[in-house]
């Protein structure tokens, strides 16, 4: 035992960096920094030589041969850039490789009144705001699936669901208008986001700007961010843009993760009321009979991840610093963009899906007629046209329920007379009894701002349908 720790050394290591740290932390960073980041450095390499030439820190030469060095190690194969113990990170190589080909006075001086603080979070927005985009930009192209097929389905009746139950006749129609909404509100959280990550941090350098006479402003435009973040100390300080990054995805998987989930039960064959194309789903491999629609299956499940890498973004940064701080940088970001990557899958292949599912109408418009869900238009014709207290009206159409439900019966199956007799002290007629158990009638009333009629419906998605 005496010897474990001369035996761990000699292994190991006595300087840094350890074999075990090189292996477990700079050697997963390094090849994350080089996936993701890339393209995003070099960029802000040129950008700022480009400032610090117009602010006459550099002169045109010096910035002309920096320039051609940059691009000559912007060009390599990155396949060529491998881990060594000799630089901590990508960001050190990358600096030797320009200092190579520059020399080591040029490739200081292009470093000058820039930091790995302000560049590292530069980077990250530059990133991010991309991922952002193309979320907002896939979501976008859904919202656009969704509209197409509520208007394919105005007129298409089915129930409604409260608690799980059979609640109301409604319209197809009107339950993706809703999705529609919802998804449309996400892509707002989306664009907000972006505004948020879009400001630069550049200038701040560690934390404190410099003594140099630098244009932050400048590094805006070369950047193409909107704006700068002012207070130096909040450039390098702030987390926000993750965690509001992170939580529209979060908003965006869990929202669409809900009724992903009741797509996948309107697909089962006892519920029956869509049918996934062909080419989105698969065929058991024991029971030729099935059609699983893995699609929306897949989707629920990658939702579900997309979500789980946000909120570890979130749960990563709370109680941490307010400064230049590991745990927002290199450990964090990949959770970020994976939480990205995910959602844009989970954006496409239910974009395909919708495109292209089919609704039964028919069996939907049947299940609208059952479990008694128009009977609270009962309620509404004895308050409204029989003069009945609300309250007596809606205890009335409870009685009939519950005597129709004993029965064992349906609505529609109950002859007007025994309803009459129920009722004891009011008469129906026979064509407001067959208006209170007909869907189509129970959605057409429905007819005030948001409802289920059909010309409401309409206006609705002819409204939306200018958005886009």
């Amino acid at each position: 035992m005496s010897m474990l720790k001369e035996e761990f050394e000699a292994i190991e290591g006595v300087d840094f960096p350890g074999k075990t740290f090189v292996e477990s932390l700079l050697k997963p960073v390094f090849y994350d920094q080089k996936e993701h980041l890339f393209d995003a450095m070099f960029m802000i390499h040129k950008a700022h030589t480009t400032m610090l030439m117009e602010q006459k820190i550099l002169t045109q030469d010096e910035a002309k041969k920096i320039y051609k060095g940059i691009e000559q190690v912007e060009k390599l194969d990155q396949k060529q850039l491998e881990y060594s113990a000799e630089y901590e990170d990508l960001f050190f190589l990358v600096e030797s490789q320009i200092g190579d080909r520059i020399g080591e006075e040029l490739a200081g001086k292009m470093h000058i009144a820039k930091s790995r603080n302000d560049m590292g979070e530069a980077m990250y927005r530059i990133v991010i705001r991309e991922y952002i985009q193309k979320a907002a930009g896939e979501a976008m192209e859904l919202s656009k699936a969704i509209l197409y097929q509520a208007e394919q389905h105005i007129e298409s009746i089915m129930p409604a669901h409260t608690h799980t139950q059979p609640a109301q006749p409604t319209t197809f129609g009107h339950y993706l208008v809703a999705i529609y909404d919802n998804l449309k509100r996400d892509i707002g959280r989306l664009e907000r986001a972006y505004k948020t990550v879009n400001q630069s941090p550049m200038g701040a350098a560690a934390i404190t700007t410099s003594g140099f006479p630098i244009s932050r402003e400048r590094m805006v435009e070369l950047l193409g961010f909107d704006g700068i973040v002012e207070n130096s100390y909040d450039a390098i300080g702030t987390s926000d843009y993750l965690i509001e990054s992170a939580q529209a995805l979060v908003s965006l998987m869990t929202n669409m993760g809900r009724w992903i989930q009741e797509f996948l039960r309107m697909s089962s064959k006892e519920v029956g009321l869509l049918r996934v194309s062909d080419a989105y789903v698969q065929i058991s491999s024991i029971m030729p009979q099935k059609r699983n629609p893995v699609s929306i299956e897949h989707s629920r499940a990658i939702a579900s991840s997309a979500a789980a890498e946000g909120l570890a973004v979130v749960h990563m940064i709370h109680n941490t610093p307010y400064g230049d701080i590991n745990d927002t940088e290199d450990d964090l970001q990949p959770h970020l963009y994976h939480g990205y990557q995910k959602g844009l899958r989970v954006l496409r292949l239910m974009r395909a899906v919708i495109v292209t599912m089919d609704f039964n109408k028919e069996r939907a418009h049947q299940q609208a007629r059952e479990n008694m869900i128009t009977v609270t238009e009962l309620a509404d014709v004895l308050a409204r046209d029989y003069g009945v207290p609300f309250r007596n009206a809606h205890h009335k159409a409870s009685l009939i329920a519950e005597d129709t439900n004993n029965k064992g019966e349906e609505l529609y199956e109950i002859p007007l007379h025994h309803v009459n007799e129920l009722l004891k002290d009011v008469e129906l007629t026979e064509k407001d009894w067959q208006g209170i158990i007909d869907p189509v009638c129970f959605v057409e009333r429905r007819n005030v701002t948001g409802g289920p009629n059909f010309e409401v419906v309409k206006k609705m998605i002819d409204k939306r349908k200018i958005s886009h």
